[in-house]
């Protein structure tokens, strides 16, 4: 691997071209993108709608109960995607609530 080393004022240049660029991308894809977005949820959304925790949601992710799409680090879910998990999540509340405990 090589080391390259650059001043700060070429750094800082290609940082706003970069920042640049960026701000360009996310205006095109509000443009252009997904008129569906909006019917996106997002983890809070989510978490409310099932009455569960973000680790659990987390968990739903990690093994594959859940579907999801990632934008610039922020996480989105389709609404029939939830509706799909719902019964399986009912029936998680009831069992947690035999054991006296919470989702």
């Amino acid at each position: 691997m090589d080391i390259v080393n650059i001043d700060a004022e070429t750094f800082e240049k290609m940082l706003s071209k970069f920042e640049s660029f960026a701000s360009r991308m996310e205006y095109l894809c509000r443009l252009h993108g997904n008129s569906d977005m909006k019917e996106w949820l997002d983890n809070q959304d989510v978490c409310r709608l099932l009455n569960i925790s973000k680790r659990t949601l987390q968990t739903l992710r990690d093994n594959g109960t859940l579907a999801y799409t990632q934008i610039s680090h922020k996480i989105y879910y389709k609404p029939e995607d939830v509706q799909k998990i719902l019964p399986l999540i009912e029936e998680k509340h009831k069992q947690a609530k035999y054991r006296g405990k919470r989702l």
